[in-house]
């Protein structure tokens, strides 16, 4: 098997409204949005059939994105940008929490790494 994908995150610009939306829609729970995180709402796994998030944007964009867990995000990293993708966040620890990076493929999508 390769690597499995292990979150998603949708993000917008009204993170409480997609919350809403998305529960209303696929009767997923959502947790409390979390103000000093951007707003953002854990999806619980056993309600969407993968954990994830819906939040906020820092740059008011719209996206959605998976999580790809790797054992080495730069090695990760590195290989994506070799096969012709680039950087848009390189590893970053939330303490306590996760390290991540992420990048863009070759047409631009985001792609998040999640360190496994």
């Amino acid at each position: 098997m390769g690597q499995p994908i292990v979150h998603f995150e949708i993000m917008g610009t009204n993170a409480i409204g997609l919350q809403k939306f998305y529960a209303d829609l696929f009767d997923w729970k959502v947790g409390d949005a979390m103000p000093d995180m951007g707003f953002y709402g854990l999806v619980d796994g056993e309600s969407s059939g993968l954990g994830g998030g819906i939040g906020q944007d820092q740059d008011g964009n719209s996206r959605v994105t998976i999580y790809v867990q790797v054992p080495d995000l730069a090695v990760a990293l590195d290989r994506a940008v070799e096969l012709g993708g680039e950087v848009v966040m390189p590893p970053m620890e939330i303490p306590g929490v996760v390290t991540m990076a992420m990048f863009a493929d070759p047409d631009g999508n985001i792609i998040g790494l999640i360190k496994g």
